[in-house]
């Protein structure tokens, strides 16, 4: 049995905790007395906290986030009445901050703030000696990532054949958005490049062609970045995935070279532009050159196959539905296969809480800490864009409606107005924006754009017809038929490839 367990409920099944390995890689003499127990939050508390408790240990660890903090204080709260003596440290970005606010630490024993790689064996090293901490609240300095043990080779098999894997060659951001908590993580620091690179070749030869780079920044550093894109460069094979969160308007010609070789699919950037309106972008400290992103998307579209996820933010000060609905339209321009819409949420520790009363920023009292309304977007408005973001998910960005979406918004009208109607039709007709299926979503579709639209039905069930055959399906929905030339037979079309998506900003465990 070991003394000790490192744990966490993640999103779903197919997320691994990158935290708990960085924390268990760098638990040094304590390693052997270890051991992983990750669940999901689709599991029941009660469930979580008995598969605990079988293991009879002395310390649990559990990393604490945004998506998980609700039900990981029921599975806090049960061990505790089952055990009281068992020792509980908990760590994540969701209990570094406002810890004196929070149930989940009132029920601990200590909480380590920041990033806890080191700090988190040190503590577990006295208390099992016997010694008892004074302080529940236990501040992490900043690790040297020199000094750290990589945590790749704790990936094992099952992970590398069904899970997304988490890498990351930097950590820190030199930006101050202050909607993001990686502002605070001053300055940016880079792990030695050539064990990283090491780490990253043996998770080659043990097959693994999906990776997923944490970093914030993955592009500040040229001669990082052009060292690790040349590294999978050199190494490329079928199915070989490469995700990077970029800045948006860095992208010299070193890094422009070499991107332009890699294959269709191959690499995937995220990119946060979050808001075109200058004024809201310095209300929140954000640098970006409009410029220069609109020159790199350009290229990025025309001279490369790198796939596009790029982010705007609801809600943040001083952001109208106008000057939202222009930001969205010049993103639409620019040609990204995805639109992440997303909600602003109020994380614990970022500075976005400083426009609370000149803005009457309201949030939910509980996890995501979403906007529920401000003085510019009231609270049926902030709904009217929940359903929006949900809807451009299930139609724009699930790739099944790649070539029906555009004709939400025909020209000369403006695509955030278009499907904004569409959003609203859709929620009068069904009244909810989840379980709905494929077919039945194609069919309200379908019926928006020959009704409410007045498009010629045939040329719409057409469009409609080659979308639906690009997931491999053949059977002709019976809605379509009639509107389908007699002769039409299914063609086998090439099966989508889907890139991976992103988690939510904080990945992975401090």
């Amino acid at each position: 049995m070991p003394d000790l367990v490192l744990s966490t409920l993640n999103a779903k099944f197919i997320h691994a905790s990158f935290g708990l390995r960085c924390l268990l890689a760098n638990l040094g003499e304590l390693r052997p007395r270890a051991c992983l127990a990750e669940f999901d939050i689709n599991q029941r508390p009660l469930d979580i906290a008995e598969k605990l408790l079988a293991l009879n240990p002395k310390i649990v660890g559990l990393g604490i986030y945004i998506w998980n903090v609700t039900e990981t204080t029921e599975v806090v709260a049960a061990l505790k009445r089952i055990r009281p003596d068992l020792i509980i440290i908990l760590g994540g970005p969701e209990v570094s901050y406002e810890t004196e606010q929070q149930e989940i630490v009132r029920l601990a024993d200590h909480v380590i703030t920041g990033e806890a790689d080191l700090k988190f064996a040190e503590v577990c090293k006295r208390l099992l000696l016997g010694e008892r901490l004074a302080e529940q609240i236990i501040c992490a300095e900043l690790p040297d990532p020199a000094r750290l043990a990589l945590p790749y080779d704790l990936y094992d098999d099952g992970d590398l054949a069904h899970r997304v894997v988490y890498v990351e060659a930097s950590r820190g951001c030199p930006f101050t958005c202050e909607f993001c908590l990686s502002s605070l993580d001053i300055p940016v620091r880079q792990f030695p490049l050539e064990p990283f690179l090491a780490a990253m070749q043996r998770l080659l030869d043990r097959g693994l062609n999906n990776f997923k780079f944490v970093d914030r920044t993955f592009n500040l550093n040229l001669l990082v970045s052009r060292a690790i894109l040349k590294f999978f460069l050199e190494r490329l094979r079928p199915g070989l995935f490469i995700h990077f969160e970029m800045i948006p308007d860095r992208l010299p010609e070193p890094l422009r070279e070499l991107i332009a070789q890699f294959p269709p699919g191959a690499l995937q950037f995220e990119v946060g532009i979050q808001s075109f309106n200058d004024e809201v972008c310095k209300l929140i400290s954000r640098r970006q050159d409009v410029a220069k992103l609109t020159d790199n998307f350009h290229f990025l579209r025309a001279h490369t196959g790198v796939h596009i996820h790029a982010d705007l933010i609801v809600g943040l000060p001083g952001e109208t539905l106008e000057s939202l609905g222009t930001g969205f339209d010049r993103l639409v321009a620019l040609g990204p296969q995805e639109i992440q819409v997303g909600i602003l949420k109020r994380l614990r520790g970022t500075p976005i809480v400083r426009h609370d009363a000149e803005w009457q920023m309201v949030y939910t009292a509980h996890p995501p800490y979403e906007i529920l309304q401000n003085r510019l977007l009231d609270f049926a408005t902030m709904q009217r864009l929940r359903r929006f973001a949900r809807y451009w998910d299930l139609v724009a960005n699930s790739g099944n409606f790649v070539e029906s979406t555009p004709l939400v918004w025909l020209p000369p009208a403006s695509p955030f107005a278009a499907f904004l109607r569409f959003s609203d039709w859709l929620f009068a007709r069904v009244g909810r924006t989840d379980s709905i299926a494929l077919a039945r979503l194609a069919e309200l579709l379908f019926e928006f754009l020959t009704r409410e639209l007045g498009q010629p039905a045939a040329e719409v069930a057409t469009v409609l017809w080659r979308d639906y055959q690009r997931g491999g399906r053949h059977d002709v929905p019976a809605f379509l038929q009639p509107h389908l030339p007699s002769e039409t037979k299914p063609t086998r079309a090439a099966r989508r490839t889907t890139a991976l998506k992103r988690q939510s900003r904080h990945l992975a465990p401090g």
